[in-house]
């Protein structure tokens, strides 16, 4: 197992860069294409991303079915699967997981595959695999973050200010609010939404500042309807979909004193944390219990606190995806002779 807190720092004779091209590999997942994209910009390599979606029965058995090679793709993505092959794959999703696999055998062992998130089978079948701890997967061709990789990092979150300048005037403390959906085991309904906003006007009646609150694809209609109704005359902003414009995530991240993200989501709360500012949740009931592992992770490591509770004078942000590239830009060079 592999920690990129205690990875070294790189020999320089290793920083040169990869040859050829490195493929994303993907399906239409935002959250699989943000991971593996975020990691493939920290390669320093031409990047060519690839969203393909399987035939059955490969769809239904992905990755443990290979037999039949690339006809577990449609006829129009087989030709984009297809040679001259990348130097190094990554993949991220179920899907994704078969295709890099694959990538293996087809390259006879000339690319790197890479596998994001636990492919529910050995992860031998891959060069390198980056599950979070969380999940529970070790073997000495895993890396383990902490939690899921991201864009996040100075230069994102000066290109937010950027992007959405009249956020910089409105009354502070700006507390950023990141609402997702239900999931198994996660009720994320009006009554929940009910208690969220009831907490965050409360404590904006003692400090005052303002409310930068935004919904996700899988927030409910219903819940949205709740926040707007009760977030009426508050200073801030509500953004629920393309109706309210162009999307401001990356802004309230860069302009946040504090940001409240619900437990639902590894790859939200992962987001949060490396901006730098307090991250606060609301959590109702038992988290499922790997979700539960892994804010637990977050608890110890002083990064994820109680919507009720004190902020802390400071939070060093939870940075992990160039630790990551660099350990895989070592072993990727080490098999290059």
């Amino acid at each position: 197992m592999h920690d990129p807190a205690t990875i070294d720092p790189p020999d320089r004779a290793l920083l040169r860069r990869l040859p050829g091209e490195c493929w994303v590999i993907t399906d239409q997942a935002a959250g699989n294409q943000r991971q593996a994209l975020a990691l493939a910009e920290q390669m320093d390599m031409p990047v060519r991303h690839l969203v393909l979606s399987l035939r059955a029965p490969w769809s239904w058995l992905s990755p443990q079915l290979i037999l039949g090679g690339r006809l577990a793709l449609p006829a129009l993505h087989r030709e984009a699967f297809a040679p001259p092959w990348p130097t190094l794959a990554i993949g991220c999703g179920r899907s994704a997981a078969l295709l890099t696999r694959l990538l293996r055998t087809l390259t006879e062992g000339h690319c790197h595959t890479v596998q994001i998130l636990d492919p529910r089978m050995a992860p031998t079948h891959w060069d390198t695999v980056i599950a979070p701890k969380h999940d529970g997967l070790t073997g000495p061709n895993v890396l383990n973050p902490l939690g899921s990789l991201n864009p996040v990092d100075d230069v994102w979150l000066a290109d937010g200010r950027d992007a959405s300048p009249a956020l910089e005037f409105l009354p502070r403390p700006r507390v950023g609010v990141l609402f997702g959906g239900p999931r198994t085991g996660i009720r994320m309904d009006t009554d929940y939404a009910q208690q969220l906003i009831e907490r965050l006007l409360r404590r904006r009646q003692q400090e005052n500042g303002s409310l930068l609150v935004l919904t996700s694809r899988r927030t409910p209609a219903a819940v949205a309807e709740v926040m707007r109704n009760a977030l009426r005359g508050v200073p801030g902003l509500l953004w629920t979909g393309p109706d309210d414009g162009n999307n401001p995530y990356p802004g309230v991240l860069g302009w946040a004193d504090r940001l409240v993200v619900t437990p639902d989501s590894v790859n939200m709360l992962s987001e949060a944390c490396a901006v730098g500012c307090a991250v606060h949740t609301l959590v109702v009931g038992n988290l499922p219990p790997k979700l539960a592992r892994f804010h637990g992770s977050l608890r110890e490591a002083g990064l994820l606190h109680d919507v009720d509770g004190e902020p802390p004078a400071q939070q060093p942000p939870l940075r992990e995806t160039a630790a990551i590239a660099e350990a895989l830009r070592r072993r990727i060079l080490a098999q290059i002779p």
